[in-house]
């Protein structure tokens, strides 16, 4: 008899056991045909703690779309031999029955064979039949002003005011242009007009006058390829010479002969300077642009 007292009682807290496990763990099975591990509502967390699963370690999915119903990621993982325990986290988004496997990828590539299903149950937070409210749309108005406006109308009137100052730069080009005078560049004759018309007029120094002889006498030498001969010999040939000559014989009276210069033609004497480039001859200052 007393064998059997302790078994009766044993019995009954063995059942009293089970009842408190039924209704403090709901997140065990709700039965063998779904398979269902947890069930949450809509927009709530969910947990699966502790589940082994077979084969190498496994990690979520990347959410490649963001209107996924559920949204799942692995809380900690634990090695377990030669299988791996995890905890999983997830929140459904929508109402219905999901297969967390459906979210979870090996780390290695290899497909998940072997990995039972794991199910969990998302219900609606209203209840059946119950209308949703619409979704709230935000009017966005007439659209006047606003910053991207007034960034393009400032790029707008900064380049309008750009071609202005443009064209008004060039408008002397484009002018010559259409009425076809030509535009060439400066020549030497160019740079040595305002120094002869002002020796001529007597407003030029005698150092500057000297100056502008040496630099003819090198410049000529040069020309004339006669740096090997003597001073002398080469002044007397850069005289004789066709072109180097007027230009020379004026500037040498202009410097040694004194009172006012006689007349002279300007335009003979920088004639041959006229098919020269404007750079030839380093010139004094005051010896044009």
């Amino acid at each position: 008899m007393v064998r059997r007292s302790r078994r009766n009682r044993l019995g009954f807290t063995g059942l009293v056991l089970v009842s408190v496990v039924v209704a403090f763990f709901p997140r065990v099975p709700l039965s063998a045909q779904d398979d269902i591990r947890v069930q949450t509502t809509v927009g709530m967390t969910g947990k699966l703690d502790a589940v082994v699963l077979p084969g190498p370690e496994l990690e979520p999915k990347p959410i490649a779309d963001r209107k996924l119903p559920v949204i799942l990621r692995i809380v900690q993982v634990y090695a377990h031999g030669t299988d791996f325990r995890y905890d999983f986290e997830y929140y459904g988004l929508e109402p219905g029955t999901f297969d967390l496997r459906d979210y979870l990828k090996r780390k290695d590539g290899q497909p998940l064979a072997g990995v039972p299903p794991l199910k969990v149950k998302v219900n609606a937070v209203l209840p059946p039949g119950q209308v949703e409210p619409h979704k709230q749309t935000i009017d966005p108005g007439p659209k006047v002003g606003g910053y991207r406006t007034l960034v393009i109308a400032f790029f707008v009137v900064w380049g309008l005011g750009l071609l202005i100052i443009l064209a008004w730069f060039l408008r002397p080009f484009f002018v010559r242009k259409a009425l076809g005078v030509s535009i060439k560049p400066q020549s030497l004759a160019d740079r040595l007009k305002p120094l002869v018309e002002g020796a001529l007029a007597g407003k030029l120094s005698q150092a500057q006058l000297a100056e502008l002889e040496r630099a003819l006498f090198a410049f000529w030498r040069k020309r004339l390829k006669l740096e090997r001969a003597e001073p002398s010999q080469a002044i007397a040939a850069m005289r004789a010479d066709a072109k180097a000559g007027p230009l020379l014989a004026e500037l040498e009276d202009w410097l040694h002969r004194p009172g006012p210069a006689r007349p002279a033609d300007v335009g003979q004497l920088l004639a041959p300077y006229r098919e020269l480039p404007a750079d030839a001859v380093d010139l004094p200052s005051g010896g044009g642009a």
